[in-house]
């Protein structure tokens, strides 16, 4: 039995071929669209519907095993690095997401002034900016 197969038992969820190559989609790192996603379990799988994907990355994301992030004005993208509450920078010229360790202390990295009654378990942060190839090609169309 794999890890993989390990995990998913160990969150409630059956193993199926779709859950692991979307786990092992995920593992290859990154911040990826349903789309890539669903092309890359294609080419291991050969046929799964984008609903599945879309099925089993809600299933990975309520159990823990995938991040959901949405910056704004972008489609959502998915990643495996989970638990840690880690942030994002994006790029404002071509879309690219960075990971960004926590800013400060431990999770969830940032206290608000009044939380209003909730119990904080997690910050989601993002940063905006440029990524180093849109900042030298905006010197260079200068």
């Amino acid at each position: 039995m794999s890890g993989r197969e390990d995990l998913l038992r160990a969150r409630g969820l059956r193993v199926t071929r779709p859950r692991l190559a979307v786990l092992d989609v995920l593992a290859e790192g990154g911040h990826l669209e349903v789309e890539e996603i669903t092309r890359r379990v294609r080419e291991q799988l050969g046929s799964v519907s984008t609903q599945a994907v879309y099925d089993v990355l809600g299933a990975l994301s309520r159990a823990g095993l995938s991040r959901r992030i949405e910056p704004a004005g972008s489609p959502a993208r998915y990643e495996a690095r989970v638990g840690d509450n880690h942030h994002h920078v994006v790029c404002r010229g071509c879309g690219v997401i960075a990971d960004v360790d926590c800013a400060v202390g431990a999770a969830p990295c940032l206290d608000p002034d009044t939380a209003h009654g909730f119990q904080v378990d997690e910050a989601e942060v993002t940063f905006w900016g440029l990524c180093p190839t849109c900042q030298a090609r905006r010197v260079a169309d200068d």
